[in-house]
């Protein structure tokens, strides 16, 4: 069905219908014990599991990369339902290999990244960025005291990765999960969605967790994790750059200073009210 440097795809048949066969490089391997402990609706069943390789039922429908503004919501939802019970089960996720990203261990692989980066970058990104890894403690603290848990992050979390039939929505590709704050995931996918409906479904997703976690203040979370998951793209491209083989570094070699020079966009265009507002 698909093959490109990160995973294969493939349809089989068996038994007079089809299952599929998904294969991904070790960093990714956790991909399908993840979801056999996860199983239930909206994400794929798992057949069979070893290593970096899945057997799992076909799923039903289309990749809804173009979905409209109500199905987009509905994708909001699931992901908020699926991460609710994780905040007090870490330990499980931890121990099926899912990548550490909560404050301490995200703040060092930043710290890394930008680090590793700097030669590619502005001089005014370049300053930017060290002053940003500087306030990472303080910054992590002002997410923590706006009472959001950590939790499962899908971290690949977009349109393209939803299957739907007009019935069912399944999410797919949990190859980049791991243990952080679960708004790390909504930079990414406003991104992927047509600009005229991103304050909707910002406001929708914020809603959200404002019903999960009564008192909270999920807005000013999402805007201080704003670049610091922006800043999380360019882990994930240096993680690809450091594990795949040379040959297909052309196709990463400028995600992490681009993830990086969006990072320092964003904290440029922060502004005090919008950095510290209490509004819930």
């Amino acid at each position: 069905m698909r093959t490109w440097n990160l995973s294969s795809l493939w349809r089989l048949p068996v038994d007079g219908q089809s299952i599929w066969l998904k294969v991904v490089p070790q960093f990714f391997a956790h991909e399908g014990s993840l979801l056999t402990l996860m199983k239930g609706a909206g994400v794929p069943t798992v057949l069979g599991n070893d290593g970096g390789r899945m057997l799992l039922a076909e799923i039903a429908g289309e990749d809804l990369h173009e979905a409209a503004l109500p199905q987009l919501r509905d994708m909001v939802d699931l992901l908020v339902g699926l991460q609710r019970p994780w905040g007090d089960r870490l330990a499980e996720l931890l121990a099926l290999g899912l990548p550490d990203w909560r404050a301490p261990a995200l703040s060092a692989a930043i710290t890394s990244v930008v680090e590793r980066t700097l030669d590619e970058l502005t001089t005014e990104d370049c300053i930017t960025l060290v002053e940003f890894v500087r306030g990472l403690g303080r910054r992590f603290d002002e997410v923590a005291a706006c009472g959001l848990r950590e939790s499962l992050v899908h971290g690949d979390f977009h349109p393209g990765n939803f299957r739907g039939d007009g019935k069912t929505l399944t999410l797919l590709d949990w190859g980049d999960s791991s243990v952080g704050h679960p708004l790390l995931d909504i930079s990414a996918f406003l991104a992927s969605i047509p600009a005229n409906v991103v304050d909707a479904v910002r406001t929708h997703w914020l809603q959200r967790w404002r019903e999960a976690v009564p008192g909270s203040n999920p807005v000013r979370a999402a805007a201080l994790l704003a670049p610091i998951a922006a800043a999380r793209q360019a882990v994930i491209y240096r993680k690809f750059l450091d594990n795949i083989e040379p040959s297909e570094h052309p196709y990463h070699r400028a995600d992490p200073a681009r993830w990086l020079g969006r990072t320092a966009s964003l904290l440029r265009a922060e502004t005090a009210p919008q950095m510290f507002s209490t509004r819930p």
